[in-house]
C-alpha cells in the first residue's frame, strides 16, 4: 500500500474540530479530497457564546457535535467517531462565575452525560478532558488534578479510552499521568495525550498512547523514535474550524501530507517497506481501532 513512496492506506486524524459557523463540510471535504479516510470528531465547546451551565445545555451541544458526524460520513463519506466530554478550560473559567463547587458538579455531570453517549454507541472516546495548560492559581491546580483523577476512575468504570488536554511539560507530564492512570485503574494505553510532542519513544510516553501534533519538525521526531513495539499513537491537526482564525492550529490537509512524509523518511532510513507499511496500519487503522472502539 505503498506506491511512488506515498502511503495508499488508510489515514485518520485523531483529533480535529469541527463548527457549523466555520468551514464545517467544506473542511472535511478538504480533508478527503488531500486523501483522508477518517477522523475523530472531539467536541468543541463555544467559543465565542455561552457555555453550558446545566445539562440540558450540555446536551443539546453534544446532540450538535453527534449531528456533524452523522452529517459528515453522510455528505463526505469519511468514517468518523466522536470525542465527547467537557473541555477542563471551561471548568477553570466558570469557576469564577458558579463557584468552584458547582462548576466542579458541572463538569462531573457533562463527564457523566458523555459516558451515556459511550455507553451506548454514539460515542467512542470521553474527551478532551483533562486540566488547564496555562498557569493557574495553586489552588485551583489541585482541584484540577483531584477532578482529572476522578474523570480517569469514571472512565476505567466504563471501560472507554479518554483523550486528555493537559499541560506541556515533556516526558514529566506522562510520567504523572501514569501514574494517575494506574491510581484510578485506567490501562495506560488507553489514556490518550492529545497535542502530544512528537518523542513516542516508550522512555518518554511512559505507556500512555498520544496523538501527536503533526507541525513543522514533527516527522524528524517520529521517525527517530518510532518503532513497531509503540505504545499507540496518531496524528493530529487540532484543527478549530474557526471563522477568525483560519488555519489555526493545523489545515485539514496536514495529516495525509505527513503520513507521506514520514514513509518516505522511513523508507529513507533504511526501513523495510513491510515494516513501514505494518507501522502506517498500526497508526491510521489498528490502533484507532483499538482506541476508539465501544466495549
Amino acid at each position: 500500500m505503498i506506491t511512488d513512496g506515498k502511503w495508499t492506506g488508510p489515514i485518520v486524524d485523531q483529533h480535529i474540530h469541527l463548527d457549523r459557523s466555520g468551514h464545517f463540510l467544506s473542511a472535511a471535504e478538504e480533508f478527503a479530497q488531500a486523501g483522508g479516510t477518517g477522523l475523530m470528531l472531539v467536541h468543541k465547546p463555544a467559543i465565542r457564546g455561552n457555555l453550558p451551565t446545566d445539562l440540558v445545555g450540555y446536551r443539546s451541544a453534544y446532540g450538535d457535535t453527534l449531528s456533524m458526524a452523522e452529517e459528515v460520513r453522510k455528505t463526505v463519506g469519511l468514517e468518523v467517531g466522536v470525542v465527547l466530554g467537557p473541555h477542563p478550560v471551561v471548568w477553570e473559567r466558570q469557576i469564577e462565575s458558579l463557584g468552584k463547587e458547582k462548576s466542579t458538579e458541572l463538569h462531573l455531570e457533562a463527564v457523566g452525560l458523555a459516558l451515556e453517549h459511550i455507553e451506548a454507541g454514539e460515542a467512542n472516546c470521553l474527551g478532551e478532558v483533562g486540566r488547564p495548560h496555562y498557569p493557574v492559581e495553586e489552588d485551583t491546580w489541585e482541584s484540577a488534578t483531584d477532578l482529572l483523577l476522578e474523570i480517569m476512575r469514571m472512565a476505567s468504570s466504563s471501560k472507554c479510552s479518554i483523550q486528555l488536554h493537559v499541560e506541556s511539560n515533556g516526558e514529566a507530564t506522562c510520567r504523572e499521568l501514569g501514574a494517575m492512570c494506574d491510581k484510578a485503574g485506567l490501562p495506560r494505553d488507553r489514556a490518550i495525550r492529545h497535542y502530544a510532542p512528537p518523542d513516542v519513544s516508550a522512555e518518554f510516553t511512559h505507556g500512555m498512547a498520544a496523538t501527536v501534533s503533526v507541525g513543522q519538525g514533527s516527522i524528524e521526531g517520529l521517525a527517530s523514535t518510532a518503532n513497531l513495539q509503540s505504545s499507540p499513537w496518531g496524528m493530529e491537526t487540532d484543527f478549530l474550524d474557526d471563522s477568525e482564525r483560519p488555519g489555526a492550529v493545523l489545515g485539514p490537509k496536514t495529516i495525509p501530507k505527513r503520513t507521506h512524509e514520514l514513509c518516505s523518511a522511513l523508507l529513507q532510513q533504511g526501513w523495510e517497506e513491510d515494516d513501514v507499511i505494518g507501522l502506517m496500519n498500526s497508526i491510521h487503522r489498528d490502533w484507532p481501532d483499538s482506541l476508539y472502539s465501544v466495549p
